[in-house]
């Protein structure tokens, strides 16, 4: 894992226009992830098929709050959907306790359900009898990152289920064959080609905020607005270009007034093609607050503040009453790292 603000190897420092990553490899391709080592086989001694004993095996991974920055990145010539997101301290949490059950249960969900059958065919195991259960802090379809914290975390657990070392190219490999993923799979800010599941490069774990946030109804088909997107970018490219060598620089430099003032130039570009109802109020009332920038989940429906240190109880209260007069319910979360 690299350090603060680390380019990938062989990459410059702060060249947001790097070479045109390869694809991201299929889960039965033993896939190296992001510049890991080879995928490792069952761990010596371990019966493909049997677990350590019956203890509960558990997987956790956390979700986000939108993204810092979601726009153009040149791969080849080509543009492409970059993202840095914005993770959370809320989490999905998947379980698999050996036992009674029938044998090859499957969790929740069609995403985590078709990610146990890739890690299982990967490795040549099989489930032994048992069930699964699960849980999440992280709403649906709103731009936290849901779906794949839940594949991320169910694979966390199959690992330890199964005694296996963690192979993060096994987990990309997975996300690669099911969705278009964040980067939860990290435990640090990172530049991602979210359709590619590539890692550009990443950021490291210096910045943190805290943050106030409301949920606006409704959700973003984000297949269906990748079109749009890309016309915009194109419209924009050079002002994109600048705001992300500006969140390159904050990260580098450990300011997260920067990062912030990054992230909100990223949210106002954002609105002039997937708009947030309440954004202008919310933009017209920062300095007020004090917050250090806005942020959005820019196929999503979030939308806060971000604050470089902790609101006192006043402030609180008195941005849970300016949302409220908005429509809408404050939360309140931490942010990133630092």
């Amino acid at each position: 894992m690299h350090g603060h603000g680390s380019p990938r190897p062989g990459q410059p420092p702060a060249d947001p226009h790097p070479a045109a990553p390869r694809p991201a490899p299929s889960a039965s391709a033993s896939p190296a992830g992001h510049g890991g080592p080879p995928v490792a086989g069952p761990s010596p001694g371990l019966v493909p098929g049997s677990v350590p004993g019956p203890r509960t095996a558990a997987g956790v991974c956390h979700g986000t709050l939108g993204e810092l920055y979601q726009g153009p990145l040149r791969a080849g010539g080509a543009p492409d959907i970059a993202l840095v997101s914005f993770p959370v301290d809320r989490h999905s949490w998947a379980y698999f306790t050996p036992g009674a059950g029938r044998p090859g249960a499957l969790p929740p969900g069609e995403k985590a359900a078709r990610a146990v059958r890739l890690f299982l065919d990967h490795f040549g195991l099989r489930l032994p009898p048992g069930h699964w259960s699960t849980h999440s802090e992280l709403r649906v379809g709103v731009g936290m990152a849901s779906s794949t914290a839940d594949i991320v975390a169910t694979l966390r657990c199959l690992f330890r289920l199964f005694a296996l070392p963690y192979d993060q190219g096994v987990v990309t490999g997975v996300l690669a064959a099911i969705e278009r993923a964040d980067s939860v799979f990290l435990d640090e800010f990172a530049l991602h080609l979210s359709a590619r599941h590539q890692v550009v490069r990443t950021l490291g774990t210096d910045i943190g905020f805290h943050t106030a946030f409301v949920t606006e109804p409704g959700t973003v088909d984000t297949s269906a607005v990748t079109a749009p997107l890309l016309r915009h970018y194109a419209r924009r490219a050079s002002e994109y270009e600048r705001c992300l060598t500006d969140l390159l620089k904050g990260f580098e430099s450990a300011d997260p007034a920067a990062v912030a003032r990054a992230a909100t130039t990223s949210a106002t570009l954002s609105q002039q093609v997937l708009p947030k109802r309440t954004f202008a109020r919310v933009l017209a009332h920062r300095e007020h607050f004090g917050a250090d920038g806005i942020f959005v989940a820019h196929t999503g429906s979030l939308i806060g503040y971000l604050f470089a240190h902790r609101p006192p109880a006043e402030a609180k209260s008195e941005l849970s009453a300016f949302f409220h007069s908005l429509g809408h319910q404050c939360s309140f979360a931490q942010g990133g790292y630092g």
